[in-house]
């Protein structure tokens, strides 16, 4: 059997260092993706949404993988790859703090060897298994192409975010470098730990700006 090392081969975009600030020109990958807003007076950590949605994508992300790792001809095995949200608000400003107006995008990471069809049937396999439920209807597999980004990996609670953001944006300044999160671009976390889990002080999460040279 074949073996994907996902991990491995996008490490410098799933694995940056935690001790800088860097660019990264983040190519064109396949994800499953479920769009979604908060609820007003809930967060990402309270909304019954955001959790149906997680539910969705992980359900398709493991039977993509394991119908792909079981099949007779040409098995692959792959990890399911860590939980990304794409974070933006329709009106105002984003901001990191205020957090009952942000729509998002949750995705996972998936190889080119999904197709359509594989997708197509998992989400048949899903509906057979639980029933036609609508968010399966909100599942989708999508290419996306981030471009030219900064990043970094923070390490704390979500509620420390700010303090990294604003060290981003200071290498951004000094860089020459625009920040394109309110300007289209969308707030990017990776969450390479499980906040049901892990003590938050060891939380480690990818932070993600698309930016544009000045």
């Amino acid at each position: 059997m074949q073996t994907l090392d996902l991990k491995k081969i996008h490490k410098s975009l799933y694995a940056p260092s935690a001790k800088k600030i860097e660019a990264a020109d983040v190519p064109e990958l396949q994800f499953l993706m479920i769009d979604g807003a908060i609820e007003p007076g809930q967060a990402p950590g309270t909304s019954p949404l955001l959790e149906e949605n997680m539910q969705a994508l992980y359900g398709a992300a493991y039977t993509l993988k394991f119908t792909i790792k079981k099949r007779k001809d040409d098995p692959v095995d792959y990890p399911v790859m860590a939980l990304e949200g794409l974070w933006w608000v329709e009106d105002g400003v984003f901001d990191i703090t205020v957090k009952d107006n942000w729509h998002y995008t949750l995705m996972i990471l998936v190889p080119d060897l999904v197709t359509p069809t594989l997708f197509a049937d998992a989400l048949a396999q899903m509906r057979k298994k639980k029933g036609d439920q609508p968010r399966f209807a909100r599942l989708r597999l999508e290419h996306f192409c981030e471009g030219l980004s900064v990043h970094t990996l923070h390490i704390g609670p979500y509620a420390d975010e700010p303090t990294t953001i604003e060290k981003m944006r200071q290498f951004m300044e000094a860089n020459g470098y625009r920040d394109l999160v309110g300007l289209g671009g969308k707030h990017h976390e990776i969450y390479m730990g499980d906040p049901r889990k892990a003590d938050p002080a060891r939380l480690k999460t990818v932070l993600r700006h698309p930016v544009e040279k000045i």
